[in-house]
């Protein structure tokens, strides 16, 4: 699966750093999310999953390779 950030939505709450900390990281700027692969599986993917259902700003999707 290939996962997909709107930076443009993000309000830096950081939940997805905290769930999957291989994946998402924060701006040392302002805090929005940092991408650090845009591609998961296994148990990086379940836990892709669980950032992109609590992101409160909804910045966050996953897409079909």
């Amino acid at each position: 699966m290939r996962i997909v950030t709107d930076v443009g939505r993000c309000v830096g709450a950081g939940q997805c750093a905290l769930t999957e900390p291989r994946v998402f990281d924060q701006s040392e700027e302002d805090g929005t999310v940092v991408l650090l692969t845009d591609r998961a599986e296994g148990d990086v993917l379940e836990n892709v999953h669980e950032a992109v259902d609590l992101c409160p700003s909804q910045a966050l999707s996953l897409e079909d390779d």
